[in-house]
């Protein structure tokens, strides 16, 4: 059984300072980093929260993804594909159910198509010129609709790799929109000939 939240938040202060900051992490050291260690300091760890936040979107009625079921790159009858704006990276998609569902409350038909549909789109992505990866992100701490990042790591940017990337992301210049709508509608029409749906213009979402 897991440690309840109060035991958690006493173990994590067993490696903390008198001002509740642990140590930097060993990602610090790590060469991809984006920062140097030296300057750096970890905020103090703040204690549990209960009963946590809700979510948005934890009610269907409210939910932004609900209401932009129709919206996207391409659409099939069950999955839309977004692209995201304002970001720094050459691409970034999200993958949406189109009716309001959690990755763990997924049905399981839908959990197979997520599978099958993901790894088109890695592939789609991957297929791009100058892109090396698509690196694939699901959180859920902000909206209670699954929603699936899929990020596209340029050629040769070996310090984009791995779990600093969206990290970077947010710290390079704004990527060229038309450049990346044009990558994403090649994308779209490679979704549509390898797995159906069909394209659609209205495809951005902002950057959150």
């Amino acid at each position: 059984m897991a440690l309840r939240p109060d035991e958690f938040y006493d173990h994590a202060l067993t490696a903390a300072d008198g001002e509740r900051r642990l140590p930097l992490a060993r990602m610090t050291g790590w060469d991809i980093s984006p920062f140097e260690p030296d300057g750096l300091r970890v905020a103090p760890l703040r204690p549990p929260v209960l009963p946590e936040p809700p979510r948005h979107g934890e009610d269907p009625s409210n939910c932004q993804a609900c209401r932009e079921r129709g919206d996207g790159i391409w659409l099939n009858d069950s999955w839309r594909l977004t692209r995201i704006t304002g970001v720094g990276v050459p691409l970034v998609l999200m993958l949406h159910p189109r009716d309001h569902y959690d990755m763990a409350d997924l049905p399981d038909e839908l959990a197979a198509e997520l599978g099958v549909l993901s790894t088109h789109i890695v592939r789609h992505v991957q297929a791009l010129p100058h892109i090396s990866r698509a690196h694939v992100y699901r959180i859920g701490d902000g909206g209670a609709h699954l929603h699936i990042w899929f990020f596209a790591r340029p050629e040769g940017q070996t310090q984009l790799y791995g779990s600093w990337m969206p990290v970077w992301d947010d710290l390079l210049p704004e990527y060229p929109a038309e450049v990346a709508e044009a990558d994403a509608a090649i994308v779209a029409d490679a979704l549509v000939a390898s797995i159906g749906g069909r394209r659609s213009d209205a495809s951005e979402s902002p950057h959150d």
